[in-house]
């Protein structure tokens, strides 16, 4: 994981919010995915939020988008927000997954 990279988490009754701050790689992909199979359960919405990310790295974002499928079945709706939103969240559509 980039040393950097951290993953601030809030969770309502309706929904999760994941703060992500730092540089995005590989293995911060992969705590991004156990955050998510830890804590999207029961949720309708995950927010993933994007402005504190500084560097986006491409392997990163492929191991995310590679394994994000095999949770969208427990994730209802995943939107992502912020400046690096349209870096990181998928170009097709998972279940309801959009950008904003």
């Amino acid at each position: 994981m980039a040393s950097n990279f951290k993953i601030l988490v809030h969770k309502n009754s309706e929904s999760l919010h994941l703060k992500l701050l730092g540089d995005f790689d590989g293995s911060s992909a992969h705590e991004l995915l156990n955050t998510l199979s830890k804590n999207a359960a029961g949720v309708r919405r995950v927010f993933v939020h994007t402005s504190g990310l500084k560097q986006i790295h491409s392997f990163g974002r492929e191991v995310f988008l590679n394994r994000l499928g095999a949770l969208t079945e427990s994730v209802s709706r995943i939107i992502f927000t912020g400046e690096a939103a349209g870096r990181i969240a998928p170009n097709r559509t998972f279940n309801d997954t959009e950008r904003i």
